[in-house]
């Protein structure tokens, strides 16, 4: 095992876990999937791509509280996400939207 420091000054892990129907709700049906594409192309486009990565995260067990993002190292954990919360998710990482 190596020890190295992080390649990115933030990481920002959307929820984007499905669960089968009849199963409780899980983030991804809600607009998880939704929510890491625009935000990764709004990162991207502010030329931050090499500095914050948007990464899809698996289930992080508190669906009904969903979407759910966590934003590292600021240990930043933000739920009932919704589309029109993209602008203050990105004014989170410094992004001006």
């Amino acid at each position: 095992m190596e020890t190295s420091k992080p390649q990115f000054e933030k990481y920002v892990f959307v929820c984007t876990n499905e669960r089968s129907d009849g199963e409780r709700i899980s983030c991804g049906k809600l607009c998880g999937k939704e929510l890491h594409a625009k935000l990764k192309e709004a990162v991207r486009q502010a030329g931050l791509a090499d500095k914050i990565r948007v990464s899809k995260s698996g289930c992080l067990d508190v669906c009904e509280e969903g979407a759910n993002i966590l934003i590292y190292p600021e240990n930043l954990w933000l739920n009932h996400v919704e589309m029109n919360d993209v602008s203050a998710v990105l004014e989170k990482l410094g992004i001006k939207a």
